[in-house]
């Protein structure tokens, strides 16, 4: 008798958000639905302006949905928290008045709870994880884009939430910085574990961080697929089985659009 699926860490229900401008009212998505499981990398995949970010964000608890409703450990989010830490793709995200502990010691002094020994030790920790134990007292600007968001990750696992939220966190990056930050994502989460949440644009790169992946039709974003990438990685790129799922998605997202019916 097969056991039980486990209850999801995050579940999406329906969720359909809506912007209002000046002009006309945007639907950024409509009626969406996905589950991450603890431990995923879980990707939100599709072109600019299906609406990922808008998810992210509304996971994040920054935006309210317009119908469904969003769950972690099945209470609904209503707010933003420290259970969910998000990584942006900007370079400006750290405080350049204060050095790399500093960032990353500054979220878990605001939020209390902890000694200042407790906030040093952990802060210096996370830090060793990302390989950036040699330049805790260097200030941003003396730092590359990668470096700054080894920074960024290393000062949102430092807060240990249960869901870790990345917004194209490596677009802005070269290419070969992305690969390797790719690599290192990857050894961060054998090392580690840790469940996130992943928005990106690029194909190759949802299969090579994804275990799952969402794809979103274009504007405004819905389900197309949602698909299993486990075990596809850089070193599998020219396999068979990479470039039969990066062909499949690429049909998915350039497929003709399909009419919503309505309820």
């Amino acid at each position: 008798m097969a056991e039980a699926s486990a209850a999801p860490l995050l579940d999406v229900q329906g969720v359909t958000l809506r912007f209002t401008t000046p002009e006309r009212q945007v639907t950024a998505t409509s009626r969406v639905s996905f589950q991450v499981q603890d431990g995923d990398r879980f990707v939100l995949l599709g072109p600019s302006g299906c609406g990922k970010s808008s998810l992210l964000k509304a996971v994040g608890g920054f935006l309210k949905p317009e119908e469904g409703r969003i769950l972690l450990h099945g209470r609904p989010v209503e707010r933003p928290g420290p259970d969910r830490m998000m990584v942006f793709q900007e370079f400006d995200q750290l405080l350049p008045w204060k050095t790399v502990l500093g960032n990353v010691a500054f979220p878990m002094k605001v939020g209390g709870g902890l000694s200042g020994r407790e906030v040093e030790e952990r802060a210096r920790h996370y830090i060793a994880k990302v390989g950036l134990a040699a330049f805790a007292d260097a200030y941003p600007h003396t730092l590359s884009g990668g470096m700054k968001q080894r920074v960024a990750i290393a000062r949102a696992m430092a807060m240990k939430p249960d869901i870790l939220l990345m917004d194209e966190p490596y677009a802005a990056l070269d290419a070969l910085t992305r690969r390797r930050m790719q690599e290192e994502f990857l050894a961060l989460w054998h090392d580690i574990g840790f469940t996130a949440l992943f928005v990106t644009h690029s194909i190759e790169e949802a299969i090579i961080v994804g275990s799952r992946i969402l794809v979103l039709s274009p504007h405004p974003g819905r389900v197309r697929a949602e698909l299993d990438a486990a075990g596809l990685d850089q070193q599998q790129q020219g396999s068979p089985e990479f470039q039969r799922l990066h062909q499949r998605i690429h049909s998915m997202l350039f497929a003709e659009p399909v009419e919503e019916v309505p309820a």
